[in-house]
């Protein structure tokens, strides 16, 4: 078995790679002058190129599976997406009856695609079988994909056959790299389609048959498994994760968190502040939350070790902090892509969408870090070998593939032309510094590993485009609008409190992308029309409602009991993860209040500084952003000051609660209110800094020593 073993990992190795660079030739073809004048299919037609894309995630995701088989989800969810698809396969068997050969190749697909739930080391051969299926349905569209899209709602028994197979096998991939929550939604969306006839109200709808499904799902134009949003991943999303590949592999992140680490120094708060500020140097690049926030606590917890952190805390910070990666521009996380798609803007716009929410984001996980380290009465670190600013100065130009990703998309370049590029950039960069300069093989392999981080995301997305296809077909969007605009009437609170605990609990089972596909489906329209009727502009309201269902979607990395950011923290510190979560979700206490200002009220919408800039003269817009600004900056700091319950010295339940309600009062946008909680904020800090003695860290007051292991002064 050893020597299979070792077969199997270099074909995955050597996959992972080819899939890799065939995504770069995706963008290199066009200026090919040998090849671009012929038409290749698989490299020219939109509908074949993303059916490459899924063939070679499923494909690299089964053999990583086999050699490495994922965890998966719980027995129980994988018992009931067996039974669910068997529901379906039966159906299929019906319309299949007589067809012994596709009726058969739509049996072992769906065997094999369960087979995990059996979580069997023995049985982990299927998941080779499920590699080479996966082929079938591929070469069956490359060669049948023009007769394919005049038959689509009328389907063969084999269009049948390789639709379901292809189908079923990405449940499975997604099952094993995610657990059953994705895969569930996607059968229970399914049957909703076929079995719709039986519910009544306003949710039923006239039933569809399998065969009627399948064929919308495979082989029609724009099809599900091939559609919007399977295009996301194949022409936005693997490029970034290459890249993020490239940076961690070829050592470009270690000279970043040198970077970050030169900055802040050697206080106290110096692992939260580097922590930070290497989270966001690190999102400039990377859109992946967790796997940043798994890098940077890698990192950093020496640092925090060394400091006296609580572990858990530490955790939280790191947590919270790795999310930011997921906004911050340029690179931001998968579901931006989307918004792109859907309301038919430029990237550049939600770049500049994305800027106030990042730094509103990272402040407070800084205020929280600096009030709790005063408070803990923390040590100051000792970092050896801290490089000086001159290293700094020679390395500045690690930071040139982020200016030639922001420079190409203000020209006006494709995205996927503009992280290309930033790709062949950053590994030029690693060859041309000594203390990076890598192999050939390295450089293979860091292709390989950022089309392999890619895997489960792209198997999130693909199902996504499953449901999206499922729900246009029943109208469902426009039916839950309704269930909701009846529920919260014209309450524009209700109406985003109900989105807002929608998007935190689909995302306790799918990915930020995913929970946003879903939420702005299903809530996006009754929420525009709320805002609307409360007096936001339809463009700023269309913009703001995106944007807040997209902060809501991040938010869920975070948010325990399954906070994909806090497990990654928690592998790391060595800390219980839903623990972990809860102090993340306490760090992040702000941002849970800041996705709110984007949408209930039209000043709010300044902090996203497009929507006002669209809708109200520069004059205005620029006072808006400014007040609104100023004003939720003093809020972040009095909520962490609530929040820690230190100022210049522990604070008593009264303070506290003063420093809260002066924080909701600046939050709110009318600038009466504002004032009121000015003034209060001010008070607090004067009462706070007016009492008597000097201002003692509660963890200090019972100590001997001044923290650093000398006596304290008598």
């Amino acid at each position: 078995m050893h020597v299979a073993d070792a077969v199997v990992r270099r074909l995955t190795s050597a996959l992972l790679v080819g899939a890799a660079l065939y995504h770069l030739y995706l963008v290199l073809h066009p200026f090919d002058p040998l090849l671009n004048r012929y038409r290749i299919p698989v490299l020219d037609l939109t509908q074949l190129t993303r059916a490459t894309h899924v063939w070679l995630v499923v494909t690299a995701g089964y053999l990583l599976s086999f050699g490495h088989p994922p965890s998966g989800g719980r027995r129980a969810g994988g018992a009931a997406m067996a039974l669910l698809s068997a529901v379906l396969l039966v159906q299929l068997l019906g319309a299949l009856r007589g067809h012994l050969l596709e009726s058969a190749l739509a049996v072992l697909s769906w065997a094999v695609s369960t087979a995990a739930v059996l979580r069997m080391r023995r049985l982990r051969w299927l998941d080779l079988v499920g590699a080479g299926l996966a082929a079938l349905p591929y070469l069956y569209m490359v060669l049948e994909y023009e007769s394919l899209i005049y038959r689509a709602i009328v389907p063969t028994a084999w269009d049948l056959a390789m639709g379901w197979s292809l189908t079923v096998l990405g449940l499975g991939l997604v099952y094993r790299f995610i657990g059953p929550v994705m895969p569930l939604l996607v059968l229970l969306f399914m049957l909703y389609n076929v079995f719709g006839s039986y519910i009544p109200g306003t949710l039923g709808h006239a039933p569809f048959s399998v065969d009627f499904l399948i064929g919308k799902i495979y082989a029609e134009t724009e099809a599900a498994l091939f559609g919007q949003v399977t295009g996301i991943s194949a022409r936005y999303l693997v490029y970034f994760t290459i890249l993020g590949g490239v940076l961690s592999r070829l050592g470009i992140g270690r000279i970043l968190a040198n970077m970050a680490l030169l900055a802040v120094g050697r206080s106290p708060a110096g692992p939260g502040r580097t922590t930070a500020l290497l989270s966001v140097l690190m999102g400039m690049f990377s859109g992946s939350g967790a796997a940043d926030t798994q890098f940077v606590a890698t990192l950093t917890r020496p640092l925090y070790d060394q400091a006296g952190y609580d572990r858990e805390m530490a955790g939280g910070i790191v947590a919270t902090a790795g999310t930011v990666a997921l906004v911050t521009p340029p690179v931001l996380g998968s579901a931006a892509f989307l918004m792109v798609e859907l309301l038919g803007i430029r990237y550049l716009n939600v770049m500049v969408m994305s800027i106030i929410p990042a730094i509103l984001y990272i402040l407070a996980i800084l205020l929280y870090n600096e009030h709790y380290v005063r408070r803990a009465g923390l040590r100051s670190v000792s970092v050896e070998s801290l490089p000086g600013w001159g290293y700094a100065a020679r390395r500045a130009y690690v930071f040139l593939p982020i200016a030639v990703i922001v420079a190409m998309i203000v020209r006006g370049y494709s995205v996927d032309l503009a992280v290309t590029a930033a790709i062949f950039l950053s590994i030029a960069i690693a060859w041309l510094t000594p203390e990076t300069r890598p192999r050939l093989a390295a450089v293979a392999e860091a292709l390989g590993r950022g089309f392999e981080a890619l895997i489960p995301t792209a198997g999130a997305v693909v199902a996504a485009n499953v449901i999206m296809a499922m729900m246009v077909l029943t109208g469902l969007p426009s039916k839950f609008s309704v269930l909701l605009t009846q529920l919260a009437g014209q309450s524009l609170l209700l109406g985003t409190l109900f989105a807002a605990g929608f998007s935190l609990l689909l995302g306790m089972g799918v990915p930020p992308i995913a929970t946003y596909t879903l939420a702005s489906a299903l809530t996006a329209p009754a929420i525009i029309g709320m805002a609307q009727a409360n007096g936001i502009p339809q463009a700023a309201a269309v913009l703001a409602t995106h944007m807040f269902l997209f902060y809501y979607a991040v938010l869920a990395d975070i948010t325990p009991p399954v906070a994909l950011s806090a497990y990654a923290a928690a592998s790391v510190m060595g800390t219980d993860p839903i623990r972990t979560g809860l102090r993340a979700a306490l760090v992040a206490l702000p941002k849970y209040v800041i996705g709110f200002l984007f949408i209930l009220s039209y000043p709010g919408t300044a902090l996203l500084i497009v929507p006002v800039l669209e809708t109200a003269p520069a004059g205005r817009a620029a006072f808006l952003v400014a007040t609104r600004l100023a004003a939720t900056v003093a809020a972040i700091w009095l909520m962490a000051v609530a929040n820690v319950g230190f100022l210049t010295r522990p604070l008593g339940i009264p303070a506290r609660v003063a420093a809260a309600l002066a924080s909701l009062l600046l939050l709110h946008p009318n600038l009466a209110f504002n004032g009121v909680g000015l003034a209060l904020g001010l008070a607090t800090v004067a009462a706070s800094a007016g009492w008597r003695g000097a201002a003692v860290p509660e963890a200090l007051a019972s100590r001997t020593d001044d923290g650093e292991g000398r006596p304290r002064a008598p």
